[in-house]
């Protein structure tokens, strides 16, 4: 089978799959627990900047038990902030229009609570290795569902399906930028340097994530805000350099949203599909990725996590997606003729290309090498923690490193259509997977979120205890033991206070 026959497969799947099944399950899910939480992405707001600060417990040798609330933020901030908010949002446009945005922002609120949902079900379920925790989607479906034969299909699709093909993805991505930027300098053949590129990409992938989820949260948590503060930065100028154009885009995204000659003519479906499809790829919200990584953190109690990776959607559609929207639509008000020859993160180049000429270019190979390289290292980490639900070897974790590094390498020759095809196909089956998941689960979460509450009201910092809810069966971390320092912090803290 040729790559274009396969293009044409994978593409009539995935257009059935979001179709029928995608777009249905992701809109329902996000009103179920929209309204089971009781809006907690709206009302939780000022919590989630709060919980970010919780510092993690040490140990008698003066070690932190596992990574902080902001490390894990970082490290899944890392893996959502990719390519998703630079190339996927200019093919949103491309394939949406304008209207598209509109959609993405709708559903990054909407769907945040599923964040909330699935990121708090991971703390609670979590379980102890060596120097950190671990958790995530397998372990909730066998601690919370009771089915260890569950969580084990759930981990292996995962591991495959998402951790290589998204790793793939990015690879792809730095070196479509890079080569793009090498040919705006005047680089006419840029083949050595795609392998150039594919070798170093492996190699520095090798170096970091051999070492584990300690080594890979180091780097997120100072890269991460860097280059978020950068991208923003760069947009901001985009929009003061073209602040006329401002109010028209403005009305564009909100006047294609509710078209209703679209509606009439067929195309509000594309549009709706791409602001979703794309949105959910940027934010990872409901699918599954983010509590393999929000297990880990040292919290005082499951809910703060839960709100602390609701802000992490916001960042990463709210902001970082929005800033690309700006810095397409302002400086190509007339986008669809555009984008249409020019798809993907061409687009996104182009606009900073016209507005600073080859060094926007440039600007744009060195952000996306940040964003998607973080992304890999942070699609290592959610892996991880499936691999070592399969089996706690540390072989087997150290081959997965291998394996990793390989893709890639790989990832990075193959061409970007074929990496487009297979995550977007693959995103659809491990979302549907774990909403459903969480939908079944979510009283459980709906519990902790009342929990927390009761203690907030009562102007404590919240800490849960396993003792706290006995029917609760399968918790293991949240022992009084385990949770005796941040006790002590929160009686210190009230002592303080009065």
């Amino acid at each position: 089978m040729n790559t274009d026959t396969l293009l044409e497969y994978l593409g009539i799947f995935e257009d059935f799959a979001w179709e029928f099944f995608g777009i249905p399950v992701i809109i329902a899910a996000g009103f179920y627990l929209t309204v089971r939480t009781g809006l907690v992405q709206i009302r939780h707001l000022p919590d989630m900047f709060r919980s970010i600060t919780d510092r993690a417990t040490k140990d008698e040798n003066g070690r932190t038990r596992s990574l902080s609330a902001f490390q894990a933020f970082t490290v899944t901030a890392s893996a959502r902030v990719g390519t998703g908010n630079i190339a996927g949002v200019a093919g949103a446009i491309a394939i949406g229009g304008p209207g598209a945005v509109f959609w993405m922002w709708a559903m990054a609120v909407l769907n945040s609570a599923a964040s909330f949902v699935e990121s708090t079900l991971a703390q609670l379920y979590k379980t102890r290795r060596f120097d950190t925790y671990k958790g995530g989607p397998a372990y909730y479906i066998q601690r919370g569902l009771g089915s260890r034969t569950g969580g084990i299909v759930f981990a292996v699709i995962f591991i495959f399906c998402f951790a290589l093909s998204f790793t793939s993805l990015q690879a792809n991505t730095i070196v479509d930028a890079v080569t793009g930027a090498a040919g705006e300098m005047g680089m006419e053949d840029t083949g050595a340097l795609t392998w150039i590129l594919a070798v170093l990409l492996a190699a520095g992938t090798g170096i970091i994530v051999i070492f584990g989820l300690r080594s890979v949260a180091r780097v997120a948590q100072n890269v991460v805000p860097a280059m978020a503060m950068l991208y923003i930065v760069l947009g901001l100028v985009v929009v003061a350099f073209n602040i006329d154009q401002l109010p028209n885009v403005i009305a564009l995204i909100f006047g294609e949203a509710f078209d209703f000659s679209a509606i009439a003519g067929g195309a509000f479906g594309a549009m709706i599909m791409a602001g979703i499809q794309r949105g959910m790829f940027s934010n990872e919200a409901g699918m599954g990725s983010v509590p393999n990584v929000a297990a880990t953190a040292d919290v005082s109690h499951p809910a703060k996590q839960g709100l602390v990776q609701t802000l992490g959607v916001y960042l990463d559609t709210l902001i970082i997606c929005s800033v690309t929207a700006f810095i397409i639509l302002v400086t190509f008000p007339d986008v669809q003729e555009t984008a249409d020859a020019n798809p993907g993160a061409e687009l996104t180049q182009m606009a900073l290309v016209n507005n600073f000429g080859t060094i926007g270019a440039v600007a744009l190979a060195v952000i996306i090498t940040l964003v998607a390289f973080t992304s890999v290292l942070g699609n290592y980490s959610y892996g991880e923690a499936n691999v070592l639900f399969i089996s706690d070897s540390e072989t087997l974790r150290k081959v997965y490193a291998v394996a990793l590094t390989g893709i890639v390498f790989l990832g990075s020759v193959i061409s970007v259509d074929l990496a487009w095809a297979i995550a977007g196909v693959t995103m659809v089956i491990i979302a549907m997977f774990n909403l459903l998941v969480i939908m079944e689960l979510g009283g459980t979460a709906v519990k902790l979120l009342k929990h927390y509450q009761r203690q907030k009201r009562q102007g404590l910092d919240p800490v849960f205890l396993a003792s706290d809810m006995p029917e609760l069966t399968n918790v293991e971390c949240w022992a009084e033991e385990d949770m005796a320092e941040h006790l002590s912090r929160r009686q210190r803290s009230a002592s303080q206070r009065s």
